[in-house]
């Protein structure tokens, strides 16, 4: 039964239009965010045209402002943003893909204005960018630009890209870029790679800031933003090619080495086939050991090792990999990795040698993350009343 009391659709209905219309005035009299959503929703019942029209007189005034929102306000900004958001990608975008598209790059040129003066350490803002960001790929589907000129736009925005709000945009606009397209930024970008920012004199340096080797320079800065955009603008354009060895080049020899990297550059030539090469690039990978004692458990590097070998039907290595992974870390995933590919009985018996091995180790914290879940309740609690009793 439902109580009187509840709020759902079909009961607020009873109250007629002329009350709910009047309780929305009333509630949005203090809450701007409500008042603009109220004001879009009545925009859109004219044309969009005059939706659209309020949409980008909001960003521009967006856009002017010079005020530093503090965490307090800063949900009520990220409420905002979304609802301008909303506005183009539901209801412009469904009547005019192109009129939508212009308005979700006009909204994306306002992020760093907006995120330099605004606390947004809990990153709300940020993502309500990053979604709109992934809409521009949406939308320019259905819209449908000249993948010139859309490269050119992808190319600039790239070279503005000061808090990451564009760092899946050559991922949500490769279909619509095809290979043209993301041949063209690619070109824009291999020719700023080689115009580095040009130093000024000693005495027109401008510092920025301090480090423990010593002054900043914005030069420096800039030149360094400009060597990542180019770096991982070719590194997303030669995966959205399928470009493997476009990929491997834009990391040095010795970087590939990196665990981590080795471990990116493996995965990519998997998946091309290219399983020789991976082992290859996998193995490369250095220091992994020393004094014969790990350094480190790097479970990308780990897992993708484990994915080659199986790749070259290495399985009983594999294997091997997988259990060591376990002794090491105490990892259920690899621990189960190893045990579904046992028969029933093996099975048995390795989980209770792992178990074993689990109840031995010194770190009851991290026994303890790994038996409750697993679940192995028994141990776990036989584990805290020795402890409780040895205090």
């Amino acid at each position: 039964m439902v109580r009187k009391t509840t709020v759902n659709a079909q009961r607020l209905e009873a109250l007629g239009a002329r009350r709910l219309a009047e309780l929305l005035i009333e509630l949005s009299a203090n809450n701007g965010v409500a008042k603009r959503r109220l004001g879009l929703e009545l925009a859109s019942t004219d044309s969009i045209d005059a939706l659209a029209k309020e949409v980008r007189n909001r960003l521009t005034a967006i856009a002017r402002s010079r005020s530093f929102i503090d965490w307090q306000g800063i949900s009520a900004l990220a409420d905002d943003l979304d609802v301008q958001r909303g506005a183009i990608v539901e209801k412009v975008a469904k009547a005019n893909p192109n009129k939508a598209l212009d308005l979700l790059w006009m909204f994306m040129g306002v992020a760093s204005s907006v995120l330099e003066r605004c606390d947004d350490s809990n990153g709300s803002v940020i993502e309500v960018f990053h979604v709109a960001c992934r809409d521009i790929g949406d939308v320019a589907q259905s819209a449908g630009p000249n993948p010139g000129a859309l490269a050119d736009q992808v190319f600039d925005a790239l070279t503005r890209n000061d808090y990451g709000q564009f760092d899946e945009l050559i991922h949500v606009l490769s279909p619509a870029l095809g290979q043209a397209g993301l041949q063209r930024v690619k070109a824009r970008m291999v020719d700023l790679s080689s115009h580095p920012v040009k130093k000024p004199a000693e005495k027109d340096r401008v510092k920025i800031g301090w480090s423990s080797s010593g002054p900043i320079y914005a030069d420096e800065m800039a030149e360094s933003s400009r060597v990542s955009t180019v770096r991982l603008a070719l590194m997303n354009i030669a995966d959205a090619l399928g470009d493997v060895d476009g990929f491997i080049e834009q990391y040095e020899e010795e970087t590939r080495k990196m665990p981590k990297v080795a471990a990116e550059i493996a995965q990519r030539l998997l998946s091309a086939g290219r399983v020789e090469e991976a082992w290859q690039a996998i193995e490369a990978a250095e220091p992994r050991q020393r004094s014969g004692r790990w350094k480190w458990l790097d479970f990308a590097w780990e897992d993708t090792r484990i994915d080659v070998l199986e790749a070259l039907g290495r399985r009983q290595d594999a294997q091997a990999a997988r259990w060591s992974c376990f002794e090491r870390s105490l990892s259920a995933a690899h621990l189960r990795g190893y045990l579904k590919r046992l028969p029933d009985f093996d099975a048995a018996e390795a989980e209770r040698k792992a178990l074993d091995h689990a109840q031995r180790s010194p770190n009851l914290l991290q026994v303890l993350a790994f038996f409750v879940p697993w679940p192995a309740l028994d141990r776990a609690e036989r584990l805290v009343l020795r402890a409780r009793d040895r205090t």
